[in-house]
C-alpha cells in the first residue's frame, strides 16, 4: 500500500469516528474528559403543493416520482407538509417520516456525507422507540400529558394537540413530547441524556442544515456561473451546525462535503431538466422546511431547550 492510499485510509477511519459523533455531541463531552484525565495526572410519490406562493405560481403543481431513484422529492413533499398541525405544532410521525427521505438524500451524495445520515437514523430510532414504550404504558403517559395542559400556559393550537394527544400518545406531536418529558423530569438541562427532547433538538439543527443548503442549491444567479454544492454545502454548515461542533467534527465535516457531486448529479436526483425546473422543486422543499422549522424553533424556544446539553 503507498502513501497516498495509506493516507486516504486514515482519513476515512477518522471520519468514521468522528462521523459517529457529529449529531450525538459526544466528541465534546470525551474531549473533555480527556482534558480532565490529563490535567489530573498533570495538575465531544406524488404530491399536490397547495400552499405554493407566489414565486411557485407558474411551475407545476404535481411533482412526479423520479424514476430509478431511492430518493423521492414528492415523497418528502408530502411528509413535510403533513407535518404541521393546529397552529403551531408538528406531528412527530411525519416529521420523522420527512428524515427517513432526506437521509436517502444524503445517502445519494456519496458515502462520505452517508456517515453523517447514519446518525440521523441513529437520532430517528430513538425518538421511535420512546414512542414504542409510551404506546406499551399510555396510562403514566396521558396522565402527564393531561397535567400540563393544565399547569402550562399554551396557546390555542398547542392546547388543541394536547387534548390530542391524550387520545394518541405523549409522542403524537412535538410540543406533546415536550409537556410529557418535562412532567415526568427525562428532561436534564445540565447533562446530556437521550430523552426526545435532547434528540429532536439535535435533529432540528441539523434540519436547519439541510435547509440552508437546498435553499443555496435552488439559487440562479443572474450572471455568472452557478456555484458547486460542495462549496454551497460547506457554506450551509458554517453558519449552522459548525457552532455547536468541536474543531475536529469541523474538520472532518469538510472533508466529507469536499466529496460532494458536480450539480448535474442534483438533476439526475430530481429528475430536473435544467436549474430552472430544479430551482423550482428545491425552493417548495425549503418553504416545506422552513415552516416545520419555524413550529419547532418556536416550541422548543418557549421551553427554554434550544441549549440542552
Amino acid at each position: 500500500m503507498g502513501i497516498k492510499s495509506k493516507a486516504a485510509a486514515a482519513i476515512l477511519v477518522l471520519l468514521l469516528f468522528l462521523g459517529s459523533l457529529w449529531l450525538y455531541g459526544g466528541l465534546d463531552y470525551h474531549w473533555d474528559h480527556c482534558i480532565k484525565g490529563y490535567n489530573q495526572v498533570n495538575k465531544f410519490h406524488q404530491l399536490s403543493n397547495n400552499s405554493s406562493s407566489s414565486k411557485d405560481a407558474e411551475g407545476p403543481q404535481v411533482l412526479e416520482t423520479c424514476p430509478g431513484q431511492t430518493f423521492q422529492v414528492s415523497l418528502l413533499l408530502s411528509h413535510l407538509l403533513a407535518a404541521p398541525a393546529y397552529t403551531s405544532d408538528v406531528l412527530l410521525k411525519p416529521y420523522l417520516s420527512s428524515w427517513d427521505e432526506l437521509v436517502k438524500f444524503m445517502d445519494a451524495l456519496g458515502p462520505m456525507v452517508g456517515l453523517i445520515s447514519k446518525e440521523i437514523e441513529t437520532k430517528t430510532s430513538i425518538i421511535r422507540k420512546l414512542a414504542l414504550l409510551a404506546e406499551e404504558s399510555p396510562e403514566a403517559e396521558l396522565g402527564s400529558v393531561a397535567h400540563s395542559a393544565d399547569s402550562v400556559g399554551t396557546d390555542t393550537g398547542a392546547k388543541n394537540s394536547l387534548v390530542s394527544s391524550q387520545h394518541t400518545g405523549a409522542y403524537h406531536s412535538v410540543r406533546s413530547m415536550i409537556w410529557s418529558e418535562l412532567n415526568r423530569g427525562v428532561v436534564n438541562f445540565h447533562h446530556q441524556t437521550d430523552s426526545g427532547c435532547r434528540t429532536i433538538l439535535r435533529l432540528h439543527r441539523a434540519l436547519l442544515w439541510l435547509k440552508l443548503f437546498i435553499e443555496k442549491l435552488a439559487e440562479t444567479p443572474v450572471g455568472g456561473r452557478l456555484r458547486s454544492p460542495s462549496d454551497l454545502c460547506r457554506e450551509a454548515y458554517q453558519s449552522t451546525l459548525a457552532k455547536h461542533h468541536t474543531w475536529f467534527v469541523r474538520r472532518a465535516a469538510e472533508l466529507a462535503f469536499i466529496a460532494l457531486p458536480e450539480r448535474g448529479f442534483f438533476f439526475r436526483l430530481l429528475c430536473a431538466q435544467n436549474q430552472e425546473e430544479l430551482s423550482r422543486m428545491l425552493n417548495r422543499v425549503a418553504q416545506a422546511i422552513e415552516e416545520v422549522y419555524d413550529r419547532t424553533e418556536k416550541a422548543l424556544e418557549q421551553n427554554g431547550m434550544l441549549d440542552l446539553p
